[in-house]
């Protein structure tokens, strides 16, 4: 059945879709009550974990002695994801001893690089889709009165030649696609709708006391600032990927300070001159990141250990281990602010506050200055 939840981008109402971790959980719980009940589960329902139902056709069902085996489509709404129509399937078989087991079977990548949501080794199910199998598959097992022990397995056919359409292989994903989703939903993204949100709520910030535009590009830079009093200086305006378009924004309808703070993932991509960082348009973090590692003497070894790294993060520590970390995030900051001035135009003071697991990185020289100004 169709998800009928929408949600508005400017002026367009845009439905929303479910996730690959929803279509598990959904599929998982399908297969789970199918094997249990001996009888086929037609459909399937849960709550995601952002609060919003679902109730979905089971498809290709399955049965044998000891194993149950059913599908659910992905729906992803009015989202252009490379996964909308794919099947998702799981198989619930029962096995010796007891509890659930969750593995990624055909089509679902596995985990070849450190510093990703799962080890190196696991299938690529991130950790809230195996939470969400895991308590849906729990509750047919309590309803059936079950104690034994359920090996559930998570499969796409087709998820090997699709996943190459994607950053997976970049990432140290191999074999298939990841099951992903932090909240079970898809929420559509329009690129222009989107821009023209953002121009709205800046112009609107424009009206309000203070000429001091703080900007960041999510969740991650937003709970940054709310954990660091010091950055608490103006609202905070969440830009996505759209850095370069935000920064004009908010020169335009007359901030004269604008203090960006992002996670090093994606600022980083500022250093190469990136407006817009969707890895759609450029995934230059890692080069970035060799490139100054290599202006400050790292060996080729290093070198290549930063290429080939799973995540920005990943390749922090390794600079830091090398004792590199200290000259890079200058340099690094230096060409951010370069980047950042050039959106802003003259007269504006625009500089970038960077983090990334391991805490603050640095700030530029125009961020600290704003911070200064701010706070006196």
């Amino acid at each position: 059945m169709k998800l009928e939840e929408y949600v508005f981008k400017g002026s367009k109402r845009l439905r929303c879709g479910y996730t690959t971790g929803s279509c598990a959980a959904l599929a998982a719980q399908a297969a789970a009550k199918t094997l249990l009940t001996k009888t086929a589960c037609r459909t399937a329902g849960l709550v995601t974990p952002k609060g919003i139902a679902l109730e979905v056709p089971v498809e290709e069902i399955t049965v044998g002695e000891d194993f149950a085996r059913c599908a659910v489509r992905k729906d992803s709404g009015d989202d252009p994801d490379i996964t909308d129509g794919v099947l998702v399937f799981c198989e619930a078989r029962r096995v010796p001893g007891t509890g659930i087991t969750i593995e990624g079977g055909e089509g679902v990548g596995r985990v070849t690089k450190r510093g990703l949501d799962q080890p190196v080794g696991a299938a690529a199910i991130n950790r809230v889709p195996r939470q969400m199998i895991a308590q849906a598959v729990e509750a047919v097992c309590e309803e059936t009165g079950y104690d034994g022990g359920l090996l559930v397995t998570v499969s796409i056919p087709g998820g090997r030649v699709l996943a190459a359409r994607t950053f997976n292989p970049r990432l140290g994903i191999e074999g298939g696609l990841s099951i992903l989703g932090t909240t079970g939903i898809v929420e559509p993204m329009s690129e222009q709708a989107m821009v023209d949100s953002l121009e709205l709520e800046i112009k609107m910030r424009a009206q309000e006391p203070g000429k001091i535009l703080v900007l960041a590009p999510g969740n991650y830079g937003a709970d940054f600032i709310r954990d660091t009093p010091a950055l608490q200086l103006a609202p905070v305006v969440k830009c996505s990927n759209y850095i370069g378009d935000a920064v004009e924004f908010g020169a335009r309808y007359g901030f004269g300070e604008i203090l960006l703070v992002g996670h090093i993932g994606k600022l980083v991509k500022l250093a190469a001159g990136v407006r817009n960082t969707h890895s759609r348009f450029a995934d230059c973090r890692l080069e970035v990141l060799t490139a100054y590692a290599a202006l400050s003497g790292c060996t080729e070894q290093t070198a290549r250990e930063l290429m080939e790294s799973a995540t920005t993060d990943e390749a922090v520590r390794i600079l830091e281990e090398q004792g590199l970390l200290g000259a890079v995030v200058p340099m690094i900051l230096e060409k951010i602010e370069s980047t950042l001035s050039r959106f802003a135009g003259e007269g504006i003071r625009a500089g970038a506050v960077l983090f990334g697991a391991r805490g603050l990185l640095g700030l530029t020289k125009q961020a600290k200055a704003i911070i200064r100004r701010n706070q006196d």
